[in-house]
């Protein structure tokens, strides 16, 4: 059944930032416009000189997949613990990720393209992963999961495989 749910979550990955945009966009844009004259058109915030164009990478689509997998790959997971742990992992991440525009926004306004680049890379390749990895470690120890992801169900696999081996 965990396969069967990764075969679906993967066809179905576009419809994802559907969903996930207006999510990500509007309180950005809520938030950034009380500081700022800004406007929103076509999923795009306009604001000062600037107009910030949002893609998938960052709504961060990827780091809710990565949630997503990390809970289905990990061997005794009831699907209402799963749900809990997806829901509440997804709005640390929505919230997090909301900060992380606003905060992108202000740079860029008030500090220029150059420093926005620098802070906006720094963000891609280093913060979002590690966010996500400890975001994983505190639902792991505030749900109680026991199980390790992928290595539980190969210790399983090789243990019922050794079992065979000796009944034989």
């Amino acid at each position: 059944m965990r396969l069967v749910s990764i075969v679906v979550f993967i066809v179905f990955y576009g419809f994802y930032d559907k969903i996930l945009s207006p999510l990500t966009v509007y309180p950005s844009h809520f938030i950034i416009d009380l500081f700022y004259d800004a406007n929103l058109i076509n999923g795009s915030i306009f604001v000062e000189n600037y107009v910030v164009k949002f893609i998938p990478a960052c709504i961060a689509v990827l780091a809710y997949a990565l949630l997503f997998f990390l809970i289905i790959l990990t061997k005794d997971i009831s699907l209402r613990k799963g749900l809990k742990v997806f829901f509440f992992g997804s709005l640390l991440i929505l919230l997090m990720n909301i900060i992380r525009i606003d905060l992108l926004l202000f740079i860029l306004v008030e500090f220029g393209d150059n420093m926005f680049d620098r802070i906006h890379l720094f963000f891609w390749n280093f913060v979002s992963g590690v966010y996500v990895a400890f975001v994983w470690i505190f639902l792991v120890k505030k749900f109680k999961i026991k199980k390790i992801p992928i290595v539980s169900d190969v210790k399983t696999l090789y243990n019922d495989s050794i079992s065979q081996k000796n009944v034989k």
